[in-house]
């Protein structure tokens, strides 16, 4: 990849600075700074330096997501909240620091081998194989073995219902919220321990949002861990276990997601007060 590709973290939108006020009563909360959670990680980044190409976009950062956890990644725009993501999967180069998952180091490794190792991963864009019809898409998500599993095809349409009703359509003719699913539907096809979502909500409509969030919730209350990054920012933080603030690819902020949604300076900075 090309230092081109860290203008991804510079196009989210102004949404994560939307306006919306929380409680007065929690405005004395203190978001806190200790990165790193007590006992163990499914997934583990520590000192993580990575960037693309020469440009380093991370720097020394730390994050842990625990078995089952929902984790979301929140900041301005260009604080290389995306880069994380990508990093984690083997899209950017690796610097420094290093990527755990299950005990293991994934860090140099490519994106195929870390999904066997079992992380799905559901980009912002060009997410969806449109000349593909949509079972074709979720068979993709399959490649790595020798028979695509109809029992976990079938798991994805009772999860997502529409994608049924549509599943001989060509994925490029659906709506943006559609697409999403069959995208989302293609990273949970080997049944991932962890998934990563960047921006998911993305050209959504307002409508769409909600009911996107609620599969996300329900993909979690499943037994997956999570991690996110999300330009609707205070929704994704309420409904998250913890979250971390990324600025300057640097960590900020790391609490619970209800903390952070209360804390004055992180409402102020980062979420429009």
């Amino acid at each position: 990849m090309t230092a081109d590709a860290a203008a991804d973290d510079a196009e989210t939108t102004a949404a994560e600075t939307e306006a919306s006020e929380v409680g007065d009563s929690d405005a004395t909360a203190t978001a806190g700074t200790d990165h790193a959670i007590d006992g163990d990680a499914i997934l583990r980044l520590r000192d993580l330096d990575a960037g693309y190409g020469d440009l380093q976009i991370l720097s020394d950062v730390v994050l842990d997501v625990a078995d089952g956890e929902y984790v979301t990644v929140v900041g301005p725009n260009g604080a290389g909240k995306s880069t994380v993501m990508k990093t984690v999967f083997g899209l950017t180069t690796h610097m420094g620091g290093t990527v755990e998952f299950e005990g293991e180091p994934i860090h140099g490794l490519a994106p195929e081998q870390i999904i066997r190792e079992g992380v799905g991963f559901v980009p912002q864009n060009d997410n969806v194989f449109p000349g593909l019809s949509v079972r074709e898409n979720l068979e993709m998500g399959a490649y790595i073995l020798d028979e695509v599993p109809e029992d976990q095809i079938e798991t994805i349409y009772d999860r997502f219902p529409i994608l049924r009703e549509r599943s001989e359509q060509k994925a490029g003719t659906l709506s943006g919220g559609q697409r999403q699913m069959v995208a989302m539907g293609r990273a949970l096809m080997l049944d991932p321990d962890l998934l990563l979502l960047d921006e998911p909500s993305a050209g959504l409509a307002p409508d769409l949002v909600s009911d996107m969030f609620d599969r996300i919730d329900r993909i979690n209350d499943g037994g997956t861990a999570v991690l996110m990054v999300e330009q609707n920012a205070k929704e994704a933080l309420r409904r998250c276990d913890r979250g971390y603030v990324l600025v300057n690819g640097e960590n900020r902020y790391t609490d619970r997601g209800d903390v952070l949604l209360a804390d004055e300076g992180v409402r102020q900075d980062f979420l429009g007060g």
